[in-house]
Protein backbone atom coordinates (compact mmCIF):
# COMPACT_ATOMS: atom_id res chain seq x y z
CA UNK A 1 0.00 0.00 0.00
CA UNK A 2 3.02 2.22 0.67
CA UNK A 3 4.11 1.51 -2.27
CA UNK A 4 0.92 2.80 -4.46
CA UNK A 5 1.20 5.79 -2.44
CA UNK A 6 4.50 6.51 -3.62
CA UNK A 7 3.46 5.38 -7.28
CA UNK A 8 0.66 8.36 -7.39
CA UNK A 9 2.70 10.75 -5.65
CA UNK A 10 5.95 9.87 -8.56
CA UNK A 11 3.07 10.56 -11.21
CA UNK A 12 1.57 14.10 -9.12
CA UNK A 13 5.34 15.43 -9.24
CA UNK A 14 6.06 14.48 -12.76
CA UNK A 15 2.99 16.18 -13.89
CA UNK A 16 3.43 19.84 -11.46
CA UNK A 17 7.03 20.12 -12.00
CA UNK A 18 7.16 22.13 -15.65
CA UNK A 19 4.44 24.03 -13.94
CA UNK A 20 6.73 24.85 -10.62
CA UNK A 21 9.59 25.10 -12.71
CA UNK A 22 8.36 27.77 -15.31
CA UNK A 23 6.47 30.11 -12.27
CA UNK A 24 9.90 30.24 -10.21
CA UNK A 25 11.61 33.24 -10.46
CA UNK A 26 14.91 32.45 -12.63
CA UNK A 27 18.16 32.47 -10.42
CA UNK A 28 18.46 30.92 -6.77
CA UNK A 29 14.70 30.13 -6.92
CA UNK A 30 14.75 28.10 -9.78
CA UNK A 31 18.02 26.12 -8.65
CA UNK A 32 16.15 25.45 -5.43
CA UNK A 33 12.91 24.06 -7.45
CA UNK A 34 14.95 22.11 -9.42
CA UNK A 35 16.69 20.93 -6.53
CA UNK A 36 13.32 19.97 -5.28
CA UNK A 37 11.97 18.63 -8.04
CA UNK A 38 14.95 16.23 -7.94
CA UNK A 39 15.02 15.04 -4.30
CA UNK A 40 11.08 14.76 -3.99
CA UNK A 41 10.82 12.54 -7.26
CA UNK A 42 14.36 9.98 -6.84
CA UNK A 43 12.97 9.49 -3.51
CA UNK A 44 9.26 8.43 -4.75
CA UNK A 45 11.28 6.40 -7.33
CA UNK A 46 13.21 4.87 -5.20
CA UNK A 47 10.40 3.82 -2.16
CA UNK A 48 7.61 2.90 -5.45
CA UNK A 49 10.72 0.65 -7.04
CA UNK A 50 12.41 -1.30 -3.75
CA UNK A 51 9.86 -0.43 -1.06
CA UNK A 52 11.28 -3.63 0.85
CA UNK A 53 14.73 -2.10 1.15
CA UNK A 54 14.22 1.68 1.72
CA UNK A 55 10.86 1.47 3.55
CA UNK A 56 12.62 -0.01 6.96
CA UNK A 57 14.86 3.22 6.64
CA UNK A 58 12.15 5.23 6.41
CA UNK A 59 10.46 3.91 9.10
CA UNK A 60 13.20 4.22 12.12
CA UNK A 61 13.59 7.96 10.61
CA UNK A 62 10.87 10.03 10.30
CA UNK A 63 12.42 12.81 10.01
CA UNK A 64 13.50 11.74 6.33
CA UNK A 65 9.98 12.19 5.55
CA UNK A 66 9.83 15.74 7.22
CA UNK A 67 12.68 16.70 5.11
CA UNK A 68 10.63 15.61 1.46
CA UNK A 69 7.56 17.40 3.12
CA UNK A 70 9.81 20.24 3.06
CA UNK A 71 11.16 19.94 -0.07
CA UNK A 72 7.77 18.83 -1.40
CA UNK A 73 6.80 22.95 -0.08
CA UNK A 74 9.05 24.50 -1.82
CA UNK A 75 7.53 22.93 -5.43
CA UNK A 76 4.01 23.33 -3.41
CA UNK A 77 4.12 27.14 -3.11
CA UNK A 78 6.43 27.28 -6.37
CA UNK A 79 3.04 25.54 -8.61
CA UNK A 80 0.68 27.35 -6.55
CA UNK A 81 -2.42 25.04 -4.53
CA UNK A 82 -4.19 25.05 -7.54
CA UNK A 83 -1.40 22.14 -9.05
CA UNK A 84 -1.09 18.44 -8.91
CA UNK A 85 1.12 18.62 -6.22
CA UNK A 86 -1.66 19.27 -3.62
CA UNK A 87 -2.80 15.62 -3.76
CA UNK A 88 0.95 14.75 -3.00
CA UNK A 89 0.33 17.06 0.10
CA UNK A 90 -2.71 15.47 0.92
CA UNK A 91 -0.50 11.94 0.09
CA UNK A 92 1.80 12.91 3.31
CA UNK A 93 -0.31 12.66 6.52
CA UNK A 94 -1.82 9.47 4.76
CA UNK A 95 1.57 7.53 4.43
CA UNK A 96 2.31 8.91 7.85
CA UNK A 97 -0.51 7.39 9.66
CA UNK A 98 -0.13 4.20 8.07
CA UNK A 99 3.54 4.04 8.65
CA UNK A 100 4.28 5.79 12.09
CA UNK A 101 0.39 5.77 13.49
CA UNK A 102 -1.64 8.38 15.10
CA UNK A 103 1.22 10.50 16.63
CA UNK A 104 3.40 10.52 13.31
CA UNK A 105 -0.48 11.38 11.71
CA UNK A 106 -1.50 13.89 13.58
CA UNK A 107 2.34 15.78 13.50
CA UNK A 108 2.26 15.63 9.34
CA UNK A 109 -1.40 16.30 8.67
CA UNK A 110 -0.69 20.10 11.16
CA UNK A 111 2.51 20.50 9.26
CA UNK A 112 1.16 19.96 5.56
CA UNK A 113 -1.94 21.87 6.75
CA UNK A 114 0.00 24.76 7.72
CA UNK A 115 2.23 24.67 4.44
CA UNK A 116 -0.79 24.73 2.38
CA UNK A 117 -2.30 27.34 3.96
CA UNK A 118 0.55 29.26 3.81
CA UNK A 119 0.79 28.64 0.04
CA UNK A 120 -2.91 29.14 -0.09
CA UNK A 121 -2.03 32.80 1.31
CA UNK A 122 0.70 33.31 -0.57
CA UNK A 123 -1.39 33.01 -3.84
CA UNK A 124 -3.75 35.54 -2.53
CA UNK A 125 -6.64 34.34 -4.40
CA UNK A 126 -9.66 37.10 -3.60
CA UNK A 127 -12.29 34.75 -4.93
CA UNK A 128 -11.07 32.17 -2.28
CA UNK A 129 -14.05 31.38 -0.10
CA UNK A 130 -13.05 30.51 3.69
CA UNK A 131 -14.99 26.51 2.94
CA UNK A 132 -12.81 26.69 -0.20
CA UNK A 133 -9.38 27.93 1.58
CA UNK A 134 -9.96 25.18 4.46
CA UNK A 135 -10.77 22.70 1.85
CA UNK A 136 -7.01 20.95 1.62
CA UNK A 137 -5.76 20.96 5.03
CA UNK A 138 -9.43 19.39 5.80
CA UNK A 139 -8.52 16.61 3.80
CA UNK A 140 -5.01 16.28 4.97
CA UNK A 141 -6.52 15.92 8.97
CA UNK A 142 -8.76 13.25 6.55
CA UNK A 143 -6.41 11.66 5.59
CA UNK A 144 -4.41 11.32 8.16
CA UNK A 145 -7.56 9.26 9.94
CA UNK A 146 -7.60 7.22 7.10
CA UNK A 147 -4.15 6.54 7.36
CA UNK A 148 -3.89 5.22 10.85
CA UNK A 149 -7.08 2.95 10.24
CA UNK A 150 -5.69 1.30 7.42
CA UNK A 151 -2.66 0.56 9.50
CA UNK A 152 -5.17 -1.00 12.47
CA UNK A 153 -6.87 -2.86 9.59
CA UNK A 154 -4.04 -4.33 8.01
CA UNK A 155 -2.02 -5.15 11.72
CA UNK A 156 -4.94 -7.28 12.54
CA UNK A 157 -5.37 -8.86 9.24
CA UNK A 158 -1.54 -9.75 9.96
CA UNK A 159 -2.80 -11.04 13.72
CA UNK A 160 -5.51 -12.98 12.16
CA UNK A 161 -3.10 -14.83 9.27
CA UNK A 162 -0.62 -15.22 12.12
CA UNK A 163 -3.39 -17.12 14.12
CA UNK A 164 -4.40 -18.72 10.59
CA UNK A 165 -1.10 -19.89 10.07
CA UNK A 166 -0.74 -21.50 13.57
CA UNK A 167 -3.94 -23.43 13.13
CA UNK A 168 -3.01 -25.14 9.79
CA UNK A 169 0.32 -25.64 11.42
CA UNK A 170 -1.38 -27.86 14.45
CA UNK A 171 -3.84 -28.93 12.23
CA UNK A 172 -0.99 -30.34 9.79
CA UNK A 173 0.60 -31.62 13.04
CA UNK A 174 -2.80 -33.49 14.26
CA UNK A 175 -2.73 -35.31 10.28
CA UNK A 176 0.70 -36.01 10.61
CA UNK A 177 0.62 -37.45 13.99
CA UNK A 178 -2.99 -39.16 12.47
CA UNK A 179 -0.85 -40.81 9.71
CA UNK A 180 1.61 -41.86 11.47
CA UNK A 181 -0.13 -43.97 13.39
CA UNK A 182 -2.56 -45.66 11.01
CA UNK A 183 0.98 -46.55 9.58
CA UNK A 184 1.94 -48.28 12.63
CA UNK A 185 -1.36 -49.78 13.08
CA UNK A 186 -0.91 -51.57 9.37
CA UNK A 187 2.86 -52.17 10.47
CA UNK A 188 1.31 -54.04 13.59
CA UNK A 189 -0.98 -55.75 11.94
CA UNK A 190 0.71 -57.11 8.83
CA UNK A 191 3.88 -58.13 10.85
CA UNK A 192 4.09 -58.52 14.08
CA UNK A 193 0.75 -59.89 14.98
CA UNK A 194 -0.04 -62.16 12.58
CA UNK A 195 3.65 -63.96 13.16
CA UNK A 196 2.71 -64.00 16.76
CA UNK A 197 -0.67 -65.81 15.62
CA UNK A 198 1.71 -67.89 13.92
CA UNK A 199 3.55 -68.65 17.41
CA UNK A 200 0.66 -69.16 18.98
CA UNK A 201 -1.24 -71.73 16.55
CA UNK A 202 2.48 -73.54 16.45
CA UNK A 203 3.16 -74.10 20.09
CA UNK A 204 -0.89 -75.21 20.72
CA UNK A 205 0.00 -77.90 18.10
CA UNK A 206 3.50 -78.68 19.61
CA UNK A 207 1.50 -78.69 23.00
CA UNK A 208 -0.90 -81.29 21.88
CA UNK A 209 1.81 -83.61 20.06
CA UNK A 210 3.38 -83.43 23.36
CA UNK A 211 0.15 -84.50 25.57
CA UNK A 212 -0.90 -87.14 22.66
CA UNK A 213 -0.75 -90.92 24.06
CA UNK A 214 1.79 -91.86 21.61
CA UNK A 215 4.28 -88.97 21.07
CA UNK A 216 6.03 -88.97 17.46
CA UNK A 217 9.36 -87.09 18.00
CA UNK A 218 9.91 -86.39 14.71
CA UNK A 219 6.44 -84.24 14.76
CA UNK A 220 7.53 -82.68 17.74
CA UNK A 221 10.74 -81.48 16.02
CA UNK A 222 9.04 -80.29 13.85
CA UNK A 223 6.80 -78.04 15.65
CA UNK A 224 9.36 -77.19 17.87
CA UNK A 225 11.44 -75.66 15.02
CA UNK A 226 8.82 -73.96 13.25
CA UNK A 227 7.91 -72.12 16.78
CA UNK A 228 11.42 -71.10 17.22
CA UNK A 229 11.66 -69.96 13.84
CA UNK A 230 8.49 -68.15 14.24
CA UNK A 231 9.82 -66.58 17.28
CA UNK A 232 12.88 -65.52 15.32
CA UNK A 233 10.84 -63.87 13.00
CA UNK A 234 8.45 -62.19 15.16
CA UNK A 235 11.56 -60.34 16.65
CA UNK A 236 13.46 -59.95 13.71
CA UNK A 237 9.83 -57.77 12.28
CA UNK A 238 9.98 -55.87 15.24
CA UNK A 239 13.33 -54.97 15.03
CA UNK A 240 12.62 -53.89 11.85
CA UNK A 241 9.92 -52.21 12.71
CA UNK A 242 11.95 -50.10 15.96
CA UNK A 243 14.67 -49.49 13.27
CA UNK A 244 11.93 -48.27 10.68
CA UNK A 245 10.57 -45.52 13.31
CA UNK A 246 13.85 -44.12 14.50
CA UNK A 247 15.51 -43.31 11.09
CA UNK A 248 15.12 -43.14 7.42
CA UNK A 249 16.14 -45.91 5.13
CA UNK A 250 18.79 -44.50 3.18
CA UNK A 251 17.34 -44.23 -0.34
CA UNK A 252 20.63 -44.73 -2.48
CA UNK A 253 20.63 -48.25 -1.18
CA UNK A 254 17.99 -50.34 -3.31
CA UNK A 255 16.50 -53.76 -2.62
CA UNK A 256 16.28 -56.75 -5.14
CA UNK A 257 12.49 -57.15 -4.69
CA UNK A 258 12.27 -60.13 -7.29
CA UNK A 259 14.82 -61.93 -4.47
CA UNK A 260 12.87 -60.98 -1.76
CA UNK A 261 9.52 -61.95 -2.52
CA UNK A 262 10.84 -65.37 -3.98
CA UNK A 263 12.31 -65.60 -0.33
CA UNK A 264 9.12 -64.32 1.19
CA UNK A 265 6.69 -66.98 -0.54
CA UNK A 266 8.85 -70.07 0.32
CA UNK A 267 9.53 -68.96 3.71
CA UNK A 268 5.34 -69.23 2.88
CA UNK A 269 5.14 -71.97 1.40
CA UNK A 270 7.17 -73.81 4.05
CA UNK A 271 5.62 -72.65 7.20
CA UNK A 272 1.83 -73.14 5.95
CA UNK A 273 2.39 -75.81 3.66
CA UNK A 274 0.47 -74.70 1.30
CA UNK A 275 1.70 -75.19 -2.12
CA UNK A 276 2.70 -71.98 -3.36
CA UNK A 277 4.99 -70.89 -6.23
CA UNK A 278 7.06 -68.07 -7.80
CA UNK A 279 7.22 -67.05 -11.07
CA UNK A 280 9.37 -63.96 -12.83
CA UNK A 281 7.71 -62.58 -15.73
CA UNK A 282 8.29 -59.63 -17.66
CA UNK A 283 10.36 -58.01 -20.45
CA UNK A 284 13.56 -57.30 -18.51
CA UNK A 285 14.72 -56.90 -14.92
CA UNK A 286 13.33 -54.88 -12.54
CA UNK A 287 15.67 -52.48 -11.27
CA UNK A 288 16.51 -51.22 -7.95
CA UNK A 289 13.89 -50.42 -5.56
CA UNK A 290 14.25 -47.72 -2.77
CA UNK A 291 13.52 -49.48 1.02
CA UNK A 292 10.71 -47.27 2.10
CA UNK A 293 9.04 -48.54 -1.28
CA UNK A 294 10.05 -52.20 -1.23
CA UNK A 295 8.83 -52.83 2.24
CA UNK A 296 5.12 -51.92 1.28
CA UNK A 297 5.18 -53.79 -2.03
CA UNK A 298 6.55 -56.98 -0.07
CA UNK A 299 4.42 -56.42 2.91
CA UNK A 300 1.22 -56.14 0.56
CA UNK A 301 1.90 -59.57 -1.30
CA UNK A 302 2.74 -61.00 2.07
CA UNK A 303 -0.11 -59.77 2.99
CA UNK A 304 -2.07 -61.44 0.22
CA UNK A 305 -0.90 -64.80 0.37
CA UNK A 306 -1.53 -64.64 4.30
CA UNK A 307 -5.24 -63.19 3.67
CA UNK A 308 -5.63 -65.96 0.83
CA UNK A 309 -4.80 -69.15 3.52
CA UNK A 310 -6.89 -67.54 6.02
CA UNK A 311 -9.69 -66.92 4.32
CA UNK A 312 -9.90 -68.56 1.58
CA UNK A 313 -9.26 -72.38 1.57
CA UNK A 314 -7.10 -72.84 -1.71
CA UNK A 315 -5.07 -75.63 -2.74
CA UNK A 316 -2.66 -73.35 -4.30
CA UNK A 317 -1.41 -69.96 -4.50
CA UNK A 318 0.28 -68.28 -7.05
CA UNK A 319 3.27 -65.34 -7.31
CA UNK A 320 4.55 -63.58 -10.39
CA UNK A 321 6.13 -60.26 -10.97
CA UNK A 322 7.76 -58.32 -13.47
CA UNK A 323 8.19 -55.10 -15.76
CA UNK A 324 5.37 -55.12 -18.23
CA UNK A 325 4.86 -51.63 -20.25
CA UNK A 326 7.00 -49.65 -17.47
CA UNK A 327 5.06 -51.04 -15.27
CA UNK A 328 6.73 -53.32 -12.00
CA UNK A 329 3.63 -55.78 -12.12
CA UNK A 330 3.47 -58.13 -8.77
CA UNK A 331 0.03 -60.69 -8.51
CA UNK A 332 -0.88 -62.68 -5.95
CA UNK A 333 -3.50 -65.65 -7.00
CA UNK A 334 -5.48 -68.76 -5.27
CA UNK A 335 -8.25 -70.78 -6.33
CA UNK A 336 -9.79 -70.83 -3.05
CA UNK A 337 -13.38 -69.25 -2.32
CA UNK A 338 -13.18 -65.79 -3.65
CA UNK A 339 -14.33 -62.55 -2.26
CA UNK A 340 -18.13 -62.34 -1.32
CA UNK A 341 -20.29 -59.85 -4.56
CA UNK A 342 -20.40 -56.68 -3.06
CA UNK A 343 -17.50 -56.62 -1.06
CA UNK A 344 -16.21 -52.93 -0.30
CA UNK A 345 -13.36 -51.57 1.53
CA UNK A 346 -16.04 -49.36 3.74
CA UNK A 347 -17.83 -52.64 4.89
CA UNK A 348 -14.53 -54.45 5.67
CA UNK A 349 -13.20 -51.12 7.97
CA UNK A 350 -16.56 -51.26 9.70
CA UNK A 351 -16.58 -54.96 10.30
CA UNK A 352 -12.96 -54.60 12.03
CA UNK A 353 -11.05 -56.25 8.89
CA UNK A 354 -8.05 -54.53 8.26
CA UNK A 355 -6.05 -56.59 6.18
CA UNK A 356 -7.70 -55.41 2.81
CA UNK A 357 -7.73 -51.79 3.96
CA UNK A 358 -4.01 -51.38 4.65
CA UNK A 359 -3.23 -53.11 1.21
CA UNK A 360 -5.03 -50.09 -0.41
CA UNK A 361 -3.32 -47.56 2.01
CA UNK A 362 0.06 -49.15 1.29
CA UNK A 363 -0.52 -48.75 -2.48
CA UNK A 364 -1.62 -45.19 -2.61
CA UNK A 365 1.54 -44.20 -0.30
CA UNK A 366 3.98 -45.07 -2.79
CA UNK A 367 1.79 -44.36 -5.90
CA UNK A 368 0.99 -47.37 -7.14
CA UNK A 369 -2.70 -48.99 -8.25
CA UNK A 370 -4.25 -52.45 -6.65
CA UNK A 371 -6.66 -54.33 -8.29
CA UNK A 372 -8.49 -57.12 -5.85
CA UNK A 373 -10.67 -59.60 -7.68
CA UNK A 374 -10.59 -62.62 -9.94
CA UNK A 375 -8.70 -61.16 -12.64
CA UNK A 376 -8.60 -62.77 -15.47
CA UNK A 377 -9.24 -66.38 -13.58
CA UNK A 378 -12.82 -68.31 -13.67
CA UNK A 379 -12.75 -68.12 -9.64
CA UNK A 380 -10.26 -67.42 -7.04
CA UNK A 381 -8.90 -63.83 -6.20
CA UNK A 382 -6.14 -61.87 -7.54
CA UNK A 383 -4.21 -59.09 -6.29
CA UNK A 384 -2.55 -57.07 -9.02
CA UNK A 385 -0.28 -54.30 -7.74
CA UNK A 386 1.47 -51.87 -10.24
CA UNK A 387 3.94 -49.39 -10.28
CA UNK A 388 4.91 -47.07 -12.48
CA UNK A 389 8.88 -47.63 -12.89
CA UNK A 390 8.91 -43.89 -13.10
CA UNK A 391 7.89 -43.74 -9.57
CA UNK A 392 11.12 -45.33 -8.92
CA UNK A 393 13.53 -42.47 -9.30
CA UNK A 394 11.81 -39.69 -8.24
Amino acid sequence: MCRQVFGFRLAMIALAAPSALLNATPGVATRLVGAAVVVTFMASYALFRDWERFGPLLLRHPSLLAVDTLFGSLLLISAGPTSTLAYVSVCTPLLAGIVYGWRGAAAFASLQALILALAQTAAADAHQGVAQFFLLPGLCVIAGAVGVTLRKLMLRFGEATAALTTVQARLAVTEAVGAERARLARELHDSVAKTLHGVALAAEGLAGSAGADHMNPTLIRQQAELVARSARRAAAESRELLADLRREADPDEGTDVLVELAARTRDFSTRTGLPTTYRPTGEHGVPPVPPAVARQLLTIATEAMENAHRHATPTKVGVEAGVHDNLLRISVYDDGRGLPAGTTLEQLRRAGHFGLVGMVERAASVGARIRIGKGGHDAGTEVRLELPLGALTT
